[in-house]
């Protein structure tokens, strides 16, 4: 049996060009010799489609869409697709050949935590399903079936020799290493043949890292897709046999390379999607923009960034040396504008109220809001997608300014903390090609620059210490009282909570930014504005 694994980076709603990209992959994998290939969770319609689910002309237009596939398919394939029967919806799986659907199953476990809604949407299947393929008995499922132990058992005891999954199985970081281990058990204990079809590509703040596999009935992976690409595996193997012919074998990736994998993955494709070509962003000679900069440059290339320094009365010297430095590293376009002069006319505007009052947070914010004036007003005159620069520590704590450094479009460090910003960093450097972060800035401390000799420090906690306390609060949901036994001064623990609840209201104003975490802000974590509950 020669098996293709197509995971494809469909776009939500694109259901024509999703079918494209399906009809595209179905015949390569047929010119390579293919007698199955496998297309990942809802291709046709892209994932999640969310509320599109609730318009009846889209599930008619993706009914069509597969007829369309299904009359392309001289070998077996299997197409994820919304189907409906009578008024309900569910997520499934066509068996496609002989130019027709053969059959069709239905996803029977129905995600309705993290990111995930599929209850609001769909009615969940009831029967396994089993499909006959050259004397062999296969058993497709869908995405969360096969992290379920009984659904796999039942497929073996009911004869089948082969497991099929498509999926569409977001990213944080770890996930694909936890992921096929889980795969790996699923073929052991059973004593199957597995193959394994995952999405591929960023969808708003999700992002799909692909890494398809085929794993042997003794656990061996046999074959296994790229990280965060397009690819078209190929695997040859008997079911019933024991062993398979190794086959395409993409490397094993994980810790900060495939978190920027990830990030690149999201940013690029969130650009693109939304039909961007370029991307302008501050330059303020810190760690978060020299690595927002770097990332958008892997992303979309060096001639579609844009950096922009804007100096203020506070700004040292070596801001704008750094930012000049990094630009030419970089290989991007950087340009100077100067906030002061609209900074002084809104002083002169606001003097009558302001008189008599000591210069306060209300000055420094003024500068940051005339920056992401700046910034939207290049993006308006040259269609260029902002990007903001800020980390999830900061968000976290609300030591950012809405309508100032908050400004943009996308936020590619908004689910990144301030100490894996550094590690991201250090990683990038060592790639070939040499250093393209001067290490000034990654030596500096941090400082927003908004007062005389201004230092986050001043007004936080250090930031291994604050990352510590975020992520137990915000990403494990541990109580305060947990985490002060844990050993975080109880004073530091109250002041981060407090902060982090009362910035709700800023990070819900903000733009999305790529999920690399297991719990990030937006979809995953969804906490009432107005909330007094403090632990």
């Amino acid at each position: 049996m020669r098996v293709a694994l197509a995971q494809i980076n469909p776009t939500v709603g694109d259901i024509q060009g999703n079918t494209m990209l399906a009809l595209r992959a179905i015949a390569r994998a047929g010119e390579q010799g293919a007698g199955l290939t496998l297309l990942p969770e809802l291709c046709l319609t892209g994932y999640p489609p969310e509320d599109l689910l609730l318009k009846e002309h889209f599930i008619e237009d993706n009914l069509m869409a597969l007829e369309q596939v299904a009359a392309a398919c001289g070998h077996i394939a299997l197409v994820g697709f919304v189907d409906r029967v009578d008024d309900r919806i569910y997520n499934a799986v066509a068996v496609c050949g002989n130019n027709r659907v053969l059959q069709i199953h239905h996803k029977r476990e129905l995600p309705n935590y993290g990111v995930f809604d599929e209850r609001r949407y769909f009615t969940p299947g009831e029967m396994l399903g089993l499909t006959e393929l050259g004397g062999s008995m296969l058993a497709p499922t869908i995405c969360e079936d096969i992290w379920v132990p009984d659904h796999a058992r039942e497929a073996a005891e009911a004869g089948a020799q082969v497991l099929l999954n498509i999926s569409a199985s977001p990213f944080h970081a770890g996930k694909g290493a936890e992921r096929e281990a889980m795969l790996v058990e699923r073929a052991r204990d059973n004593n199957m043949w597995l193959a394994y079809c995952n999405l591929v590509g960023g969808q708003d703040e999700l992002v799909f890292d692909g890494r398809s596999v085929v794993i042997s009935p003794s656990g061996e992976v046999v074959a296994r897709g790229a990280a965060f690409a397009e690819d078209l595996v190929i695997a040859d193997f008997t079911p019933g046999a024991k062993l398979g012919a190794s086959a395409d074998l993409a490397p094993v990736v994980d810790g900060a390379e495939e978190m920027y994998g990830a990030l690149v993955s999201g940013l690029g494709d969130y650009v693109r999607k939304n039909g961007f070509s370029d991307v302008v962003l501050g330059l303020s000679g810190g760690i978060d923009s020299a690595l927002t900069a770097a990332l958008a440059v892997d992303a979309l290339g060096a001639a579609n960034v844009h950096g922009v320094m804007m100096p203020s009365r506070y700004s040292s010297a070596g801001s704008i040396d750094d930012s000049v430095a990094l630009a030419e590293a970089l290989g991007i376009e950087v340009r100077e504008l100067s906030v002061e002069p609209a900074f002084e006319a809104l002083l002169a505007t606001l003097w009558p109220s302001f008189e008599g009052r000591e210069p306060d947070v209300a000055e420094e914010n003024l500068q940051a809001r005339v920056r992401g004036t700046l910034l939207m007003a290049l993006s308006n005159k040259f269609g260029w997608l902002t990007l903001a620069t800020g980390n999830k520590s900061e968000l976290s704590v609300g030591y950012s300014t809405l309508y100032g450094d908050m400004v943009g479009g996308f936020a590619p460090l908004k689910d990144v903390f301030k100490t894996r910003v550094y590690e991201l960093a250090a990683w990038r450097n060592e790639q070939p090609g040499g250093p393209v972060i001067p290490q000034a800035i990654i030596e500096k401390a941090p400082s927003a620059e908004l007062r005389p000799d201004q230092r986050d420090a001043d007004s936080l906690p250090p930031y291994p210490v604050l990352d510590a306390i975020l992520r137990h609060y915000v990403e494990k949901d541990d109580s305060r009282d947990d985490i002060v036994k844990m050993g975080f001064p109880a004073a530091i623990v109250d002041r981060v909570i407090h902060l982090t609840e009362t910035a709700e209201y800023k990070r819900r104003q903000g733009p999305m930014g790529v999920k690399i975490t297991p719990k990030a802000f937006g979809k995953d974590r969804r906490m009432p504005v107005t909330n007094r509950y403090g632990g």
